[in-house]
């Protein structure tokens, strides 16, 4: 194997805050070198400077950027735009965000081709339907008049790659491919990534977070930390003999170990009885049958103190089961909250109930308001539920519940974007937790967190548990994640449910297929390369 690309004593600025320190790297043709580290690290922009693609308030230097042995840091105008896109590809982290929703996907994938190779209109549609075979998507004719969001998250993300594959690259840069896929769709991505690598001889650059996808795909590994590459090696090596501590602190930092034992003798506090959920309408005088039913007969009972976890592929129901549960969604079949029966309620009377049944969703940047401060955004809820309460009390139990979920008081006086990630969602929990529910329902809390963030946000959510004695319905397609924080495991699939008892049971002797087929998607630990 020849080497394909190297980058030596790369800077990277913004003002005086230097992002990127000195950094030097390479791969091999063939070869899939990993980077990896927490948000903020530098893993995206050393990347992004490859194809000159920084921010222009950034500033940059470095001593060579090669490839195939040729100087390209100093590339400008067209030799640059023959760079990107041509000689090499790039796969971002959300397709969805990345590709044109105006845009067909054969017009997507053809725009290249016309300015790299200048390939007539027919050409450039023979060239499609290969690139979509190549990267394993059936029915390709079908595809090319679609667009983005008439495709699932697994389908953009391979239309993304035959995208960077069109002009035939010899390097592949791929930010984060997975991140936001199912476990299984995950799994069958980085598995044709690596087989693209070995047919194509391609130099692959994978930007991850996740360890256990970096142990299985990448033949080499490394670490960045506040810009800068504090170890690099074979990955195998890195991994079994961690040198640097913070390569210690992310093995560390990785979900694992066994569910915890189920509560004896808990009473239930919340349970559906065969919850339907419908969208759509059915046929009229002048209107086609559009239903379809999104959840279909399940029941579910969630314990007092307990995590109930809730897991299956996207378009599964899971979410929209949870909605149903908790009023937000209408829906057929019994709903109790301890005994209550909160189906038969109706409109403004359901109010005292949803005190007791919060949520804390996925994405804490998009569900904080960006113009209120953070002390607005936790108290909110109290305005409405409490009522009764002055400024100063509002304040002082705002100040309580920040400290609580970890966070400095005087915090109540920032706003969202100031803030990190992980600061973000402890303020989402601190709003849900500020009206002292029984029930949280966590939905895919810390999918979009760094792992040692996640690692931080877990252990907050168990030590609150423990405290507060609440139940937790906690939604999420990390299955090691689930397995670590649920007492009971629910599965479900095409809207219904297909496994549902304690989780080390399930995970230990899975009954159903499907089940089978999520753990050994997420435990898999056999080496790719």
């Amino acid at each position: 194997m020849s080497e394909r690309l190297r980058i030596e004593n790369l800077h990277v600025q913004f003002g005086d805050k230097v992002a990127v320190d000195d950094v030097s790297l390479a791969v091999d043709g063939g070869d899939m070198l990993a980077i990896v580290g927490e948000s903020g690290s530098g893993k995206s922009l050393t990347a992004l400077s490859i194809l000159q693609l920084l921010p222009e308030q950034a500033s940059w230097r470095c001593n060579s950027i090669s490839l195939n042995g040729e100087e390209i840091s100093a590339l400008k105008d067209g030799a640059l735009r023959n760079l990107r896109g041509g000689r090499i590809g790039m796969i971002f982290q959300e397709p969805l965000s990345a590709l044109n929703p105006l845009h067909t996907i054969e017009k997507q994938i053809s725009e290249s081709l016309f300015i790299h190779q200048g390939l007539s209109k027919t050409a450039a549609r023979k060239r499609c339907l290969a690139l979509l075979d190549q990267v394993q998507l059936p029915a390709a004719e079908s595809l090319l008049g679609r667009y983005p969001h008439q495709l699932s998250g697994g389908q953009r993300q391979r239309v993304m790659i035959a995208m960077a594959l069109a002009n035939d690259p010899t390097v592949l840069i791929a930010d984060e491919p997975t991140t936001a896929l199912d476990v299984t769709v995950q799994a069958s991505i980085l598995d044709l990534l690596k087989h693209l690598q070995r047919e194509l001889d391609l130099a692959v650059v994978l930007i991850s977070h996740d360890l256990g996808v970096v142990k299985r795909y990448a033949e080499k590994l490394a670490v960045m930390h506040q810009g800068r590459v504090v170890e690099n090696g074979d990955t195998a090596t890195i991994m079994d003999n961690p040198q640097h501590d913070y390569t210690r602190h992310l093995l560390a930092s990785e979900p694992g170990g066994t569910a915890p034992a189920p509560l004896a003798d808990a009473e239930p506090l919340l349970a559906g009885k065969q919850i339907n959920v419908v969208f759509g309408h059915g046929p009229g005088l002048l209107r086609k049958d559009t239903r379809f039913q999104a959840v279909k007969q399940v029941d579910i009972t969630i314990n007092r103190g307990e995590t109930l976890g809730l897991v299956g592929e996207s378009g599964s129901g899971k979410s929209t089961l949870a909605l149903a549960l908790l009023r937000l969604l209408d829906s057929d079949g019994q709903i109790l909250l301890d005994g209550t029966r909160l189906d038969q309620i109706r409109g403004r009377a359901v109010t005292p109930y949803r005190r007791q049944m919060q949520v804390v969703f996925q994405d804490p940047w998009g569900t904080l308001n960006p113009r209120m401060t953070i002390g607005q955004i936790v108290s909110e809820g109290l305005k409405v539920h409490f009522s009764d309460l002055d400024e100063t009390a509002r304040d002082a139990q705002v100040a309580a519940m920040l400290q609580e979920v970890g966070l400095d008081a005087d915090m109540a006086h920032r706003y969202p974007h100031e803030l990190s990630g992980g600061q973000r969602q402890r303020v989402a929990i601190a709003r849900s937790l500020i009206l002292h529910p029984r029930l949280l329902v966590l939905d895919e809390p810390t999918s979009a967190l760094d792992r040692s963030v996640q690692h931080q946000v877990l252990s907050l959510l168990e030590d609150i548990q423990q405290r507060h004695g609440l139940s937790y319905l906690f939604i999420s397609h990390d299955l090691k994640v689930v397995r670590a924080m649920s007492h009971r495991l629910l599965v479900m699939r095409d809207g219904k449910l297909v496994e549902y008892g304690d989780t080390e049971r399930v995970f230990m002797q899975p009954q159903s297929d499907y089940t089978r087929m999520l753990i050994d998607a997420a435990f898999d630990d056999t080496v790719k390369y």
